[in-house]
């Protein structure tokens, strides 16, 4: 059985509030329900902080022993050198997730220090993205 992390950044403890219109209006709880009833075989776990040490704590915590990270940096994703360089030290594979479509928004958003040391990339598709990311971590190896 598969272990694998979802890691989610700055503000997204707030789905289901925050911007409903971009987000969507579940709250990441009950979709992870969602997601732990769909996926049996795999063991999820998931973690958020709005602080970019924390995520660093984590990512170095889990990154030599889980199968899998699935990452949503959130807005860090554009800004942290740190975590960027966090997902370059570890063994275990990630793949940056995002809600939107990152790239039909702000030129900022453009920009990821994760993309250049992750597995992929899984953007724009809603918390589906989510969904996908654990598909590709569970085809591997097959």
């Amino acid at each position: 059985m598969k272990q694998l992390i979802i890691i989610n950044g700055p503000n997204l403890n707030l789905l289901g509030k925050r911007e409903p219109e971009i987000y969507g209006d579940q709250t990441f709880e009950d979709y992870l329900e969602k997601l732990t009833a769909k996926f049996p075989d795999v063991t999820l776990s998931y973690y958020q902080s709005n602080i970019e040490g924390e995520l660093i704590n984590k990512i170095q915590e889990v990154g030599f022993s889980f199968d899998g990270i699935i990452l949503n940096a959130a807005a860090y994703t554009h800004t942290s050198i740190g975590i960027g360089d966090a997902v370059k030290a570890i063994e275990t594979p990630v793949i940056e997730v995002h809600i939107s479509n990152t790239f039909s928004r702000e030129e900022f958003r453009h920009q990821s220090y994760i993309s250049p040391n992750s597995e992929g990339v899984i953007l724009g598709f809603g918390l589906q993205s989510y969904d996908l990311a654990i598909e590709s971590f569970r085809n591997q190896n097959e």
